[in-house]
């Protein structure tokens, strides 16, 4: 090769390596942009104030144009039952941040912490439905949405639901048991590469 020829190819590769440097951040910011952002969520509980979370940070999501998996695992696959408001619980036991507010009579008495030692949670009949209900009116008063209204947000925002298999088969479950929405009965070596590749993934 004639030192004409090299110092052709050197100024070409000068001039490929100036363009690529002015282009590919640009290039890397516009594949950036059109990304669409990505969530995976694990829900591995199944009272009530657990139930939250999850899907109103999946509804949110997936209102904002994300793509959004939640993973029901453990206690979290009682989420996808069909009858699950109506099983719903809520227990105050062990939950020492969990005040006790009345939601009925004047606005000074709802105003009021009722703090409950676990000694009296624990002792007092019926204590678990009482929770469960005063919880559940305290929502309907704020306005809040039911589970069932935000798993079906959750459904027509397409929301993928899947269930692990492992949990359904060790807890004895049926696919019948659950929403037909959730068509996706998965192990961990499934939802992982999901996982992996979101943007945001969140335990709960």
């Amino acid at each position: 090769m004639t030192a004409t020829a090299e110092a052709t190819n050197a100024n070409l590769e000068q001039l490929i390596e100036q363009k690529l440097t002015e282009m590919l951040p640009r290039k890397l910011e516009e594949i950036e942009a059109s990304k669409t952002p990505s969530m995976s969520i694990i829900a591995t509980k199944g009272t009530l104030d657990w139930a939250y979370p999850p899907f109103i940070l999946a509804s949110t999501a997936a209102a904002l144009g994300w793509d959004v998996t939640i993973f029901f695992t453990f206690y979290g696959l009682l989420l996808l039952k069909k009858d699950y408001d109506s099983e719903a619980k809520v227990s105050g036991l062990g939950n020492p941040a969990m005040p006790m507010k009345m939601p009925f009579g004047p606005e000074w008495f709802q105003n009021i912490e009722w703090p409950m030692p676990n000694v009296v949670m624990a002792g007092i009949p019926g204590f678990e439905n009482l929770a469960t209900t005063l919880m559940k009116k305290t929502f309907k008063n704020k306005g809040v949405a039911s589970i069932t209204e935000l798993r079906e947000l959750c459904v027509e925002a397409e929301v993928k639901l899947a269930a692990c298999q492992m949990t359904v088969d060790v807890f004895g479950f049926s696919h019948d048991d659950f929403i037909p929405d959730c068509k996706d009965y998965v192990g961990a070596a499934s939802f992982l590469p999901v996982a992996q590749k979101s943007d945001v993934c969140l335990f709960i």
